[in-house]
């Protein structure tokens, strides 16, 4: 049995727990390497203090990105569709939304966002400013996907369908949508996980998130690494299952074309 080389068509599992230990412990020797050389002491238990506060927090995170993700795979998909739409007002809003959101700073956008738009509109709650400013900024990136994904489908499918009879919504339903999810599934799951890591920025509104609850006990107990390094593993911890799930829905939705 080869522990390194995988062989097609052989369920080769060993070989892949062995190179995934293999990795896991190479990680692992360079994080011991770097942190024996800095001489850092850890002080875990200041973390116990704060640990509701983490944990609201993280809920905070969990919930906030759950809606953003929602509502931002619902404007990339009107947006995306918009900007060959046969609507002229419509196609050239979807273009200026991309342009504009894609070309400008997320936290450009935060500051704007909070301190003009939703004040004049007498939008106080901070957790939906939140939830309203990052799907708006994902959405954008997710428009440009989908319209890649569509725009990728030859023609000859189009005017096939056509030939068939199919109107232009069942053209979408049964021929472009299906192939379009298995194409642009990598790169929604990229975003998707930007879209939850991004979301940190919103502690500069004070939303308290997760980054904010790490800011805090940095700032009171100056326990920079006991704060931050749960927090890395708590976003790990939300992007993982993303990742899982597209690899899934990869296999899953995979047709022949």
């Amino acid at each position: 049995m080869n522990l390194i080389k995988d062989t097609e068509n052989l369920n080769n599992r060993k070989g892949h727990a062995f190179s995934m230990v293999v990795v896991i412990l190479l990680l692992a020797a360079v994080f011991w390497y770097g942190f024996s050389r800095l001489g850092y002491r850890f002080a875990w238990e200041t973390i116990y203090n704060y640990r509701i506060n983490f944990l609201k927090g993280y809920g905070t995170t969990l919930l906030l990105s759950l809606f953003a993700l929602i509502l931002s795979l619902f404007l990339g998909t009107l947006f995306g569709l918009g900007q060959s739409s046969r609507i002229l007002p419509l196609r050239y809003l979807s273009r200026f939304y991309v342009e504009l959101i894609r070309g400008t700073p997320l936290l450009v956008q935060i500051l704007i966002f909070f301190y003009v738009i939703a004040n004049a509109a007498g939008l106080n709650n901070r957790f939906v400013v939140g939830v309203l400013i990052m799907a708006l900024f994902s959405g954008a990136y997710i428009a440009e996907i989908i319209r890649g994904g569509v725009e990728s489908i030859a023609a000859s499918q189009l005017e096939s369908a056509r030939s068939l009879g199919f109107t232009p919504a069942q053209t979408y339903i049964y021929v472009i949508f299906p192939q379009v999810i298995t194409r642009i599934l990598p790169s929604l799951a990229g975003q998707l996980a930007s879209l939850i890591k991004d979301s940190s920025l919103l502690s500069v509104i004070a939303i308290k998130e997760f980054t904010m609850a790490a800011r805090e006990m940095n700032a009171n107990t100056f326990s920079t690494m006991e704060a931050y390094i749960p927090l890395a593993i708590g976003y790990l911890l939300l992007t993982l299952p993303i990742s899982r799930l597209t690899r899934y829905l990869e296999k899953r939705f995979s047709y022949e074309t």
